[in-house]
């Protein structure tokens, strides 16, 4: 097999390496692998960013854990007192959109055929089957 380069003695490892073109490759990963770990670890920041960390407060001299809002939760201050969402910008309420139980929006369209009432039933009674078998 010719590899095109003649038999001449080296003089250590890395003059081999370089000869036949892997010099350099330990390091070249090593900073790789250091970059990748870099980026990984800002996107991790950046996700954990998204999630409000949960409150601990102390009532009556027990601390009682509070759970931050889903990022997808309404804040109260958007809470209509009929359920339904007001709009942050207007201040009125949003035909379609509701508070579900969860906090979270829902949207009713005329398209619907059970109501906001009909599908918090539903719901709670496919919760119940859902307990009931596990």
């Amino acid at each position: 097999m010719d590899t095109g380069l003649a038999a001449q003695p080296a003089q250590g490892w890395d003059k081999v390496a370089e000869q036949h073109g892997t010099w350099g490759i330990a390091a070249r990963r090593k900073a790789l692998h250091t970059a990748e770990r870099a980026a990984y670890q800002q996107a991790l920041d950046r996700f954990a960013e998204h999630h409000s960390r949960a409150v601990v407060i102390v009532r009556d001299g027990r601390q009682v854990l509070v759970p931050a809002p889903h990022p997808d939760e309404i804040p109260p201050a958007w809470h209509a007192p009929d359920g339904r969402v007001l709009d942050p910008v207007t201040g009125r309420p949003a035909a379609d959109w509701r508070v579900a139980t969860d906090g979270r929006p829902i949207l009713i369209t005329p398209a619907d055929q059970r109501s906001y009432d009909e599908l918090a039933a539903a719901h709670a009674e496919a919760l119940s089957e859902w307990e009931s078998v596990a």
